[in-house]
């Protein structure tokens, strides 16, 4: 009668929406679905609860571990045991002892998903061997995942195997001779990328390179290869995978798809021979033998939902409380797996599929087909006019829903209610449109880390700035609603302040106060205008900046490590007065000391190097950044800047070198020296060489930057030099910034030998 083919279609949505769930109030379809769904959650509210093993933790951070998984002695089934790492923040599950980091585990799928890591091998002599062995109970699965290798003139192999039934060898080639060859669609063909499928059976692989081809014809589009296995769903190539900065994701891994089952018995038949060490508890529950090497699987029976490696784990679903799974024209009964669907007295029918129809009567025909035709033209007048009053609306309102819905929304209301932020006005996308002119490419005025920024007018005569973010996975969900907090809870004249958010497109916005002159990078390093920005001036943004700082350290609730301080990240208003922005990589610091912020993004050129090498995030990473930013005030160089031999220097270790060889005055601005500020400059030059020690414990405060940045300022020998601020012409910020890559607040990984040129200049 149709259960079992509905209840696994539920059990699935179930298992894949989880309780990331929006119930719209008219719940129209595809809302009728997720309320469906959540009437399923409700009535087997027993079996959620019972997803672990009782007296065992149900979750790691934001994962769900269900049994046979879980966390602690005698809480797993053996080879499913999961380690918790709760020195990350949220917490992350791993596989067992080892460092393959697990971010979703499927019942109904019997899948696992987690990161390993890739191998790449760049031309410059640097790579990075790869190798993964799972547990006995994992084996790679050879239907989501293959094998992939990128790059041009790249050979890779995989190997690997299970040491218990065979080993395995295989190999892609990829060649393309010029740019132009390079295939533009998301499949690989062997031009710029390789794909190639792997058996069955595979519980360990490692991938090699073969070095001797010649790359130097394609270093210059291609300049290193990657292999890698992973979800085959997860990578859509294109010309920009060819770039080093593919080479990052190697940082945090690749996501695989892992098959897992009850391997203590090759199959069903061997399991249901030692009823001790049977698997299957639940009384409604089903055995499957493992379509990936020996083993077997347990599923809920038909009409059942819940967890089947527990006892009682497995619940009827009421059919009749979700009719729009269960279509129900007549009378509706409930039985244990499965439901009674019959026509109601005095009619007759197929209740499942269509409304009943009354048994014959006396009523003539001729009354009844006129009682019939008047009902239905009465009934389409009344549908035409619906639609025509309300499609437009209905449209509008359900793409909102899921945009909603796909942009994080739940998660944000619930950081706000948390969290008790009351400052943050929402947006809806039609006040947007109009401040924007829609979105228009004259409203631009530069690219921040998540997205475009344009400049609004909104209808009260407020002139803001609209950041509208790209598309985001779940991972960039969550740097949004973390930058929405964090700005919520900071009000200080120096740091720019947050507005309000909209959530209504299928990219998320955030509103902030619109900052006039555009970025102390864009003064610093002009290319429309060429007055330069006074001495004085300059000790004032510095100051302001560190105040900033200093309050984002010390005078808020909870301490924020700023994460990614640089001049384009200090705003410059009609006074030149400096305003720090940009908060997308901003943490709150852990009340726990025991606890550490992990490093995950920067700029090149700021990059603190004691964070890269530990991986975490402190108040003393914004002053090693700072000082970077005050060697550009004093110096008037970009923190990667080209030498007189146009090679790419970084201006930290080359002013550690100055001040080393007693060079100091070769690298400041001239400008500067002009206005007789050698001694200023080199004050200011000591402030930025503390700030620039390699180990964070020794470096100052920015509290004690702030201080020294005030005294010097006020103990400057001659009196402060009157500037009209029409000397330095700013153009429009609209007009003049361009979205490229060296004016975004990017996030860029620093490769070895700059960071340990940077560490060894600071010794």
């Amino acid at each position: 009668m149709g259960i079992g083919s509905a209840a696994k279609r539920l059990d699935n949505t179930v298992a894949r929406r989880g309780a990331r769930l929006y119930l719209n109030p008219d719940c129209s379809w595809p809302e009728a679905e997720i309320a469906a769904t959540l009437l399923l959650a409700s009535a087997v509210a027993a079996a959620a609860a019972a997803i672990s093993k009782p007296g065992c933790l149900s979750k790691c951070g934001e994962v769900d571990i269900p049994y046979p998984f879980g966390i602690g002695t005698n809480c797993s089934m053996e080879g499913l045991d999961i380690t918790c790492n709760k020195t990350f923040n949220p917490p992350k599950p791993f596989m067992g002892e080892s460092n393959i980091d697990i971010f979703n585990i499927s019942l109904v799928d019997h899948e696992l998903s987690a990161y390993i890591y890739m191998a790449y091998w760049c031309y410059n002599d640097t790579g990075w061997s790869a190798d993964a062995t799972l547990n006995p109970a994992y084996l790679y699965s050879a239907t989501r995942n293959k094998f992939t290798v990128v790059g041009c003139s790249t050979l890779a192999y995989i190997g690997g195997g299970n040491s218990d039934t065979f080993s395995y060898t295989s190999g892609c080639v990829s060649i393309c001779h010029e740019e132009d060859s390079v295939s533009q669609g998301p499949n690989c063909d062997g031009m710029g990328c390789c794909q190639t499928s792997i058996p069955t059976g595979l519980n360990a692989c490692d991938f090699k390179f073969d070095l001797h081809f010649d790359n130097s014809s394609v270093q210059s589009f291609s300049p290193c290869s990657y292999a890698f296995l992973a979800d085959e769903d997860w990578f859509h190539f294109n010309k920009s995978t060819l770039s080093a900065d593919f080479g990052n994701k190697a940082n945090y891994g690749v996501p695989v798809v892992l098959d897992w089952a009850i391997r203590n018995q090759s199959s069903c038949r061997a399991a249901k021979a030692h009823p001790d060490t049977y698997a299957c508890r639940s009384a409604h529950s089903d055995c499957f033998n493992s379509t990936n090497g020996p083993g077997y699987l347990c599923k809920c029976s038909q009409g059942y939902t819940g967890n089947p490696y527990l006892e009682g784990g497995c619940q009827d679903i009421d059919e009749c409380e979700l009719p729009q799974l269960y279509p129900c024209f007549g009378v509706c009964s409930n039985i244990q797996g499965g439901y009674l669907c019959t026509c109601p007295p005095g009619t007759h029918g197929n209740a499942t599929k269509d409304n009943c129809t009354g048994n014959s009567s006396k009523f003539p025909l001729p009354a009844r087909l006129a009682v019939g035709f008047s009902v239905i033209v009465v009934i389409l007048v009344a549908i035409l006019s619906c639609v025509i009053i309300s499609t437009q609306k209905t449209k509008h309102k359900r793409e909102r829903d899921i945009f909603f819905r796909k942009n994080g929304g739940f998660k944000l209301y619930e950081e706000i209610l948390s969290k008790k932020v009351d400052t943050v006005q929402v947006f809806t996308v039609e006040e947007l449109q109009r401040a924007t002119d829609n979105f228009a490419d004259k409203r631009v005025i530069g690219c921040g880390g998540y997205g475009m920024v344009y400049r609004g007018i909104l209808d009260d005569h407020r002139i803001v700035a609209i950041k509208k973010s790209k598309k985001v996975d779940e991972r960039q969900k969550d740097e949004f609603v973390n930058e929405i907090i964090v700005l919520s809870q900071i009000n200080h004249r120096h740091i720019v302040r947050l507005l309000g958010c909209c959530l209504e497109l299928d990219v998320p916005m955030l509103v902030y106060e619109y900052i006039s002159n555009g970025s102390l990078f864009d003064v610093l390093h002009p290319e429309h205008y060429n007055s330069p920005l006074p001495l004085q001036a300059r000790l004032t943004i510095a100051e302001q900046a560190a105040e900033a700082l200093t309050y984002l350290h010390s005078a808020t609730n909870r301490s924020i490590v700023h994460g990614d301080v640089k001049s384009h990240n200090i705003l410059l208003d009609d006074d030149l007065s400096a305003k720090v922005s940009d908060f997308g990589a901003s943490q709150l610091v852990p009340m726990d000391e025991d606890e550490f912020i992990m490093f995950v993004q920067g700029t090149l050129g700021y990059l603190d190097p004691e964070c890269m090498q530990t991986r975490r995030l402190t108040d003393r990473s914004d002053v090693y950044s700072f000082g970077v930013v005050l060697l550009e005030l004093i110096t008037g160089k970009k923190a990667i800047y080209a030498d007189d031999a146009w090679e790419k220097r970084s201006l930290a270790t080359s002013f550690l070198v100055m001040m080393k060889e007693q060079r100091l005055r070769d690298i400041l601005d001239n400008k500067m020296i002009g206005e007789g500020g050698e001694r200023l400059l080199g004050e200011v030059a000591a402030i930025a060489k503390e700030c620039l020690r390699v180990k964070g414990e020794e470096r100052p405060s920015m509290k004690e930057v702030a201080e020294r940045l005030h005294s010097l300022r006020r103990l400057r020998l001659q009196p402060r030099e009157e500037y009209d601020q029409g000397e330095i012409k700013m153009v429009k910020a609209e007009e003049t910034r361009r979205c490229t890559e060296t004016d975004t607040s990017g996030y860029h990984i620093l490769d070895s030998s700059m960071l340990l040129n940077n560490v060894d200049a600071g010794r």
